[in-house]
């Protein structure tokens, strides 16, 4: 570890993960060291050993669960849009072939009581009980617009320019009600809040062409999900970043942060010095260089059947919008199961998130827990949300963001991007594949 690298980079989650593998494919030394004995930090996948070691104090396995190595539990629920952005970058850099996806099975969405499918076809459209009939012809005649816009050519634009026009101002354009705002502003959108209506259309346009490609791909849903959970994601990039001359370690705690004049020029750990120019980090190896933006809760729930009311599906994303429950944020359930490979058979793992609003974030999501059925374990953990007080560029510090209560990895995908900017003085460009190197 005495050496000297071009980039440190401070833990092993997903978007330091990225980085990492990102910086080595374009030639720099780095250095990636992580205080956990585990790849992934807060996005890992744990087996029961481990998660009962976090949250139980290491309690006994209950013998009904079966075999340990069976489980893979996420800590954070995301699914990945099939034609979003963290898809292009694993393609661009063929992590992909350490990695084996499989579809999310549906998506459905809360609304008056009632869990509903998402339709992913003209036909369930049509059979749909999610809207009216006339909500529905308001809806096609909306989403017909989305899909034949085109900014540079004001045939298509009905008067609308969606760089300067709210989502309101569409809304109205198109006589759409309130509860068909909820879906195509949540499920379709899928946006946490309602704020998006007072700002320009553009970037929901955007997010509902996503939704529309992604689900085009490959049908049933937009989403899908790696075999064995999502600490296989960090890894896959980790052993990128090595294939490339990157140097991993864990159970490697940070002694001290060295600058000189300033900027940042090494690290101090277990007795050895690591020396670079850059480093990036998570926000809990920078405590003093971050702000708290809020919290998230998220209840890992352990289930012995399939989540009820979506026909006995291998894995679901249901999100319950915030007007349908009285809350200023969306709620969100993602749940997986063996077809997965991250629980024995006959079991589910179903996680619910959202941001919190009040002094007592369980409280918050018991419309959630109500909706999965009898639970047989339950981890409930609050983590606070942290964003840099600047861009790291004057000491040469970049710290990442946390991971938000999104349920996909599109703004991962942002910070990542944004961060790489900052330190390479480029976008990253992830057109093609990178030119692949022998692996030893």
């Amino acid at each position: 570890m005495d050496e000297t690298y071009d980039v440190i980079v401070l833990g092993t989650g997903l978007t330091e993960c990225i980085l990492a593998g990102l910086l080595s494919v374009d030639g720099k030394k780095v250095l990636q060291i992580d205080r956990n004995d585990y790849y992934g930090g807060s996005s890992a996948s744990l087996n029961l050993t481990q998660l009962y070691k976090k949250y139980r104090d290491g309690a006994p396995l209950p013998a009904e669960y079966g075999r340990d190595r069976d489980f893979n539990v996420d800590l954070i629920p995301k699914f990945a849009m099939a034609s979003g952005e963290f898809v292009n970058i694993l393609y661009h850099t063929d992590v992909t072939r350490y990695l084996e996806f499989r579809q999310v099975e549906g998506s459905f969405v809360y609304k008056d009581g009632k869990v509903i499918k998402v339709p992913s076809s003209q036909q369930e459209a049509v059979l749909s009980s999610i809207m009216s009939l006339a909500e529905k012809t308001s809806a096609a005649k909306f989403l017909e617009f989305i899909q034949n816009y085109d900014f540079t050519n004001p045939s298509t634009q009905q008067g609308l320019d969606l760089n300067v026009d709210t989502m309101s101002a569409v809304y109205a354009k198109f006589s759409i009600e309130p509860s068909i705002q909820d879906f195509i502003g949540h499920a379709l959108a899928l946006h946490l809040d309602d704020k998006y209506k007072d700002l320009p259309a553009r970037d929901t346009y955007e997010r509902i062409c996503l939704y529309m490609n992604s689900m085009a791909r490959y049908g049933k849903s937009p989403y899908i999900y790696p075999m064995f959970g999502l600490g296989e994601l960090p890894q896959g990039f980790a052993r990128l970043s090595a294939i490339y001359g990157g140097t991993y370690m864990l159970s490697r705690s940070v002694d001290e942060v060295i600058y000189e004049g300033g900027k940042f020029a090494g690290i101090k750990s277990q007795g050895e010095t690591a020396k670079a120019k850059v480093v990036i980090g998570d926000a809990s190896y920078f405590p003093d260089k971050v702000k708290k933006t809020g919290q998230v809760i998220r209840a890992i729930c352990l289930l012995k059947h399939p989540v009820p009311d979506t026909s006995d599906a291998d894995s679901v994303q249901i999100i319950i919008p915030q007007k349908q429950v009285s809350r200023s944020n969306d709620i969100y359930i993602a749940a997986v199961s063996s077809a997965h490979s991250v629980a024995a058979k006959g079991f589910w793992v179903a996680i619910v998130s959202t941001l919190v609003e009040t002094s007592e974030p369980e409280k918050e999501i018991e419309p959630a827990l109500a909706l999965l059925g009898a639970i047989s374990e339950k981890f409930v953990h609050v983590d606070d949300l942290y964003e840099p007080v600047s861009d790291g560029t004057a000491e040469s510090v970049f710290v990442t963001r946390s991971y938000d209560a999104t349920s996909h990895f599109e703004s991962v995908c942002a910070d990542v991007k944004d961060v790489y900017k900052r330190i390479v003085g480029s976008e990253l460009k992830v057109e093609g594949k990178v030119q692949k190197i022998a692996e030893e």
